[in-house]
């Protein structure tokens, strides 16, 4: 069996699933992984029909900056193809700079917070994105620029009022997870 990448084992070993669902995902990727299937998009739309995502939610408390993607037909948390033999993280950093127009540092990017895999289907052709969820801290003061090409509009919601969108499957999940995770954060009085 070919040998899982190194950048990869990483970041889903830092991964602690919030349910069976989680769980069977980070199965399914961890699997596809170590399989020796290629793993990175080589051509638009859906080549090949599986491939890896690196998803980057900004927030700000209990916010998220959330784009209206216009081949999805859906709010989202901005994201990107993992490029061939890039690390996840370095794909943040990029695709933050292109869809947002802001800079971070790669070492201040924590884990990822969540894995899914979901069939996505939007204007063009279906196919199966393994996305890794990552948070990026930001104020919603915060000057960004987004890709006018990409998406219709840019804007923060609360968590709340995001889990009642049309969007990813899975962000109301990722929302209650970041929550979970902030309150075992929280100092104890």
């Amino acid at each position: 069996m070919p040998r899982m990448p190194e950048h990869l084992r990483i970041e889903l070993a830092a991964i602690e699933p919030l349910d069976e669902i989680e769980q069977a995902h980070l199965a399914d990727a961890l699997a596809w992984i170590a399989s020796g299937a290629p793993l990175y998009r080589t051509a638009k739309p859906a080549t090949p029909p599986k491939h890896l995502v690196a998803y980057f939610a900004v927030v700000h408390e209990d916010h998220i900056l959330l784009v209206n993607h216009r081949n999805a037909l859906k709010w989202l948390p901005t994201g990107g193809h993992v490029e061939p033999h890039e690390d996840p993280r370095s794909t943040v950093v990029r695709e933050l700079q292109e869809e947002l127009g802001l800079e971070i540092d790669q070492e201040q990017l924590a884990p990822p917070h969540m894995v899914t895999v979901s069939e996505t289907v939007g204007l063009t052709v279906g196919h199966v994105d393994v996305s890794l969820w990552y948070s990026v801290k930001a104020s919603r003061s915060t000057a960004f620029r987004f890709d006018c090409e990409e998406f219709g509009e840019a804007r923060w919601f609360s968590f709340e009022e995001a889990s009642q969108l049309r969007s990813d499957p899975h962000l109301a999940r990722f929302l209650s997870k970041l929550r979970a995770d902030t309150a075992c954060q929280a100092p104890t009085p």
